[in-house]
């Protein structure tokens, strides 16, 4: 298996790149066509634990827009798997709290609809003391 494609890893970025901006910009329409759209999708955030696709709309629907709580980014990791399955973590200082914020999400290649996620994770964490 070969690891990080250069064209696979760009592919991912972009898209991970058109979902940070559809949030700052409260563009639903985007931020769902990132997500498979499957109750087996999950997605857990600060505010929000949501289980399949129909909760993540609904709480996409419900949040304002704005930047949200990433003031800046400090670590951008994309991994990529052969072709179709990649990992994105990124690491980014908050803007209501001194806390590093953290959010990762798998990205699965699928048949017929393409790079969606299908799981992620953002959350606080204490600084690390290393």
């Amino acid at each position: 298996m070969e690891i990080n494609i250069p064209e696979v890893v760009e592919e991912v970025r972009t898209r991970f790149e058109a979902y940070e901006q559809a949030l700052i910009d409260k563009n639903v329409a985007v931020l769902d066509a990132t997500f498979w759209n499957s109750p087996l999708t999950i997605r857990y955030a600060v505010h929000e634990n949501g289980y399949g696709f129909d909760e993540i709309h609904a709480h996409r629907v419900r949040r304002p827009p704005g930047p949200g709580s990433k003031l800046r980014r400090r670590r951008l990791v994309i991994t990529t798997l052969g072709r179709d399955i990649a990992t994105v973590n990124l690491e980014y200082d908050m803007r209501d709290r001194d806390l590093p914020g953290r959010q990762t999400q798998t990205w699965v290649r699928l048949p017929e609809v393409g790079w969606k996620v299908v799981s992620a994770h953002v959350s606080a964490t204490e600084p690390s003391p290393y």
